[in-house]
C-alpha cells in the first residue's frame, strides 16, 4: 500500500497538469525591422517561466494590443504619423495559431488620427475602439466574421487643452476602455485633463459623447481600469503621478472620490506613470512608475473603493511602460521599456505583494503584455 500511495499522487498530478490551462503571452513593441514586432510567448501556469515561441516583424511600432474575446484574433496599433498618404496611424488584425504560438497577418486600416496609442474590443467581439495620441481623437472600427477590420465606422476629434504647455498644449487621446457592461467607453485625453464618456452602439459602431469627468489641472490621464464589479473606476494620471479613484453609476456618470500618489514618501526625482490595473480577485491596484521604476501597491477598499498604499516594488529593469496580470491573478509581467527585459512577478492573493519568481526573458523594446488562455 505504501508503495502504491506515491505512484497515485504522481499519476493525480500528472492528471491535474494535464488539465490545467496554458497561457500564451503576445508582447508588443516599438520596433521597425523585419525582426522586430510582435513576439509570442508560452507561460508555464506553474512557475511563470517563459519560453519564446515566434516573433512576427515587418510592421512598423506594433505597440499596444489586444486579444478577441474568442481567442482567436489579436488586434495591435501600429503607433505611426502617416498611412496611406494621411496623417494618421494605423490598426492591424492577425490570426492566432494557439498551438503554435504564431500570427498571420490578416489586414490592416487606418486609425483616423496619428500615433495610435490604445484599443480595446467589446465584450461581443464586435467593435475596436482606438485612442490616437498625437491625433487627440477616437475611432471605431468594426471586426469581420473572419477577424479582418473594416474601415472607421465612427471617429471623434478632441477639442481643448490644459495648463502644461509643453504636454497639454492640445488633445492627446491616451487611452480607451469598455465598461464591463459594454455599454459606454471612456477615454482618457492626457490633453484635456479629462475623462470623455462615450455611448457606444455596438450594433452600428457609433459613439456619442455622454459627458465627462474632470481630474486635477496638470494631471495627464493616461490610462483607466475598472475594480471587476463595475462599481468603482480608476485613472493613472501621467505628469503627477497619482490615481484618481472614481464611483461609478453604469449610467456612464462617474464621481471623484480620491486622488492618491504612487510614489513613496520623500521621492523627488522625475517620474511618470504608465500603466494601471485591478487585480482579478478585486482586492487590489496596480500602477507603474517610470523614473522611480516600480509598481505601486493598493488595497482596495471593499465598500468605499478608496486606495491604501501596501508598497513600490522595483520592476527588475528602466521604465516600465506596461504590465499585466495573468487571468487567475497568480503572475504579474512588467515590460521595461529602456532595459529591453519583461520580468516576471509572483502575487500574493491576500495582501497584493509582489515577489520576483527569478524569470524574465530579454526582448526589444516591450510596450505591451497581453495573455490567451489556451
Amino acid at each position: 500500500m505504501k508503495q502504491i500511495l506515491p505512484i497515485l499522487a504522481t499519476l493525480l498530478a500528472g492528471t491535474f497538469n494535464m488539465n490545467a490551462k496554458q497561457l500564451l503571452v503576445f508582447v508588443g513593441a516599438y520596433a521597425s525591422g523585419p525582426e522586430q514586432g510582435i513576439s509570442v510567448y508560452r507561460m508555464c501556469s506553474s512557475s511563470g517561466s517563459l519560453t519564446k515561441l515566434s516573433v512576427l516583424g515587418g510592421q512598423k511600432n506594433p505597440s499596444f494590443l489586444e486579444v478577441h474575446p474568442n481567442g482567436k484574433y489579436l488586434y495591435a496599433v501600429n503607433e505611426i504619423g502617416t498611412f496611406e498618404g494621411k496623417k494618421q496611424g494605423a490598426v492591424s488584425a492577425y490570426a492566432i495559431d494557439a498551438q503554435k504560438g504564431e500570427l498571420t497577418f490578416l489586414n490592416q486600416q487606418g486609425s483616423g488620427g496619428g500615433s495610435p496609442c490604445h484599443l480595446s474590443i467589446d465584450e461581443a467581439g464586435r467593435n475596436v475602439l482606438v485612442a490616437n495620441y498625437s491625433g487627440g481623437s477616437v475611432t471605431c472600427l468594426q471586426i469581420g466574421k473572419e477577424g479582418r477590420l473594416s474601415p472607421s465606422t465612427d471617429f471623434i476629434q478632441h477639442e481643448g487643452s490644459s495648463i502644461n504647455k509643453s504636454r497639454q498644449s492640445a488633445p492627446h487621446g491616451h487611452s480607451i476602455n469598455f465598461d464591463p457592461a459594454n455599454k459606454f467607453a471612456f477615454a482618457a485625453d492626457l490633453g484635456l485633463d479629462k475623462v470623455l464618456v462615450y455611448k457606444v452602439d455596438s450594433e452600428k459602431g457609433k459613439m456619442k459623447p455622454h459627458g465627462h469627468a474632470e481630474v486635477a489641472p496638470g494631471s495627464g490621464p493616461r490610462h483607466f481600469a475598472f475594480r471587476p464589479d463595475g462599481k468603482f473606476a480608476y485613472v493613472i494620471n501621467e505628469l503627477l503621478s497619482n490615481v484618481t479613484a472614481f464611483k461609478y453609476d453604469s449610467k456612464g456618470g462617474l464621481s471623484e472620490i480620491q486622488t492618491i500618489s504612487t510614489l513613496p514618501t520623500g521621492y523627488s526625482d522625475r517620474n511618470s506613470t504608465a500603466e494601471v490595473r485591478v487585480h482579478p480577485n478585486g482586492k487590489f491596484l496596480y500602477g507603474s512608475n517610470r523614473g522611480h521604476d516600480s509598481i505601486a501597491i493598493f488595497q482596495i477598499h471593499e465598500q468605499l473603493g478608496t486606495l491604501t498604499p501596501v508598497d513600490e516594488v522595483k520592476t527588475g529593469g528602466r521604465t516600465p511602460r506596461n504590465f499585466n496580470i495573468s487571468p487567475d491573478g497568480k503572475f504579474l509581467i512588467a515590460a521595461n521599456q529602456s532595459t529591453a527585459n519583461i520580468v516576471v512577478f509572483n502575487v500574493d492573493p491576500h495582501t497584493g505583494m509582489l515577489t520576483p519568481t527569478g524569470h524574465e526573458v530579454e526582448t526589444d523594446k516591450p510596450v505591451c503584455i497581453r495573455f490567451l488562455e489556451i
